[in-house]
């Protein structure tokens, strides 16, 4: 089910925050934590987490809101489109959100992380990995 492409790009809603990917990204995952559903407004998001080197910003920059003293939430400043997640727990690495792909197609998520806290209506793919976990 997984889909690595070697090179992917992204942008937000108005287009002005992009960025390019030059490498396949290392792992493609559903994260189900209490944080990134508040920070998406959404049941569960979908990351790629891609090498530091490997990306590159190639629009404006985005603006930065620090969720907790080790994590950076980067977005869009124009239009609010939630671009990338950074964290000291995952140095030298850019988590990427999949819908925010110019082809959100070309990748496939491997696993479901932080079981722990998914919501209860929300269904699993048996065909994935699961890692319970809790953000």
């Amino acid at each position: 089910m997984s889909r690595k492409p070697a090179s992917l790009s992204g942008r937000c809603l108005c287009g002005a925050v992009r960025f390019a990917c030059s490498a396949a990204p290392r792992w493609v995952v559903n994260c189900h934590c209490d944080s990134c559903r508040r920070n998406c407004s959404a049941p569960y998001t979908t990351f790629l987490g891609v090498a530091d080197g490997a990306w590159r910003w190639t629009g404006a920059d985005p603006a930065v809101y620090r969720s907790s003293p080790w994590v950076q939430r980067l977005f869009c400043p124009t239009c609010g489109s939630q671009m990338a997640f950074l964290s000291e727990r995952w140095p030298g690495e850019i988590h990427f959100y999949a819908a925010s792909l110019d082809d959100p197609d070309a990748v496939a998520p491997e696993a479901d992380v932080y079981l722990a806290e998914k919501l209860s209506w929300v269904h699993r793919d048996d065909r994935l990995t699961g890692h319970e976990g809790s953000g």
